[in-house]
């Protein structure tokens, strides 16, 4: 099973004010735009990964997490060609699983999170495209 890095998830209270920010700050460019679960998701290209702008739509995981820990960094991605192997590595593991089985996510992409009290307190999300 490869895993590599895929994104960084970050929480924001307005995806599109911080993705014209990183736009004009940075040279990125958002490749992807839509609304998902209660929110609004932007992807912007880093070359080799993306940066995930979450803003949240609706009452929701995203609006909990600003309310209780304002914007930043909500969760990093891994990216899996296999998802269930990756998902059976971390029971073997021990590391409690938040998603038993994996479900669609944004862009289309199936996801899968692992609970943060298991893997140094970062909320880890398998992706597979």
């Amino acid at each position: 099973m490869d895993v590599h890095f895929d994104h960084a998830g970050i929480a924001t209270e307005d995806a599109r004010d911080l993705a014209a920010l990183y736009e004009d700050l940075f040279g990125l460019e958002a490749v992807h735009e839509e609304k998902f679960d209660g929110m609004r998701v932007v992807f912007l290209d880093l070359g080799d990964g993306y940066l995930e702008l979450l803003e949240p739509l609706e009452e929701g995981t995203i609006a909990r997490y600003l309310e209780k820990n304002g914007p930043g960094i909500h969760h990093l991605a891994l990216a899996t060609d296999d998802i269930e192997a990756a998902l059976e590595r971390a029971r073997d593991h021990d590391v409690t699983l938040i998603d038993e089985e994996p479900r669609p996510g944004a862009w289309g992409h199936t996801v899968a999170f692992l609970h943060p009290k298991d893997t140094g307190g970062i909320l880890l999300e398998f992706v597979e495209h």
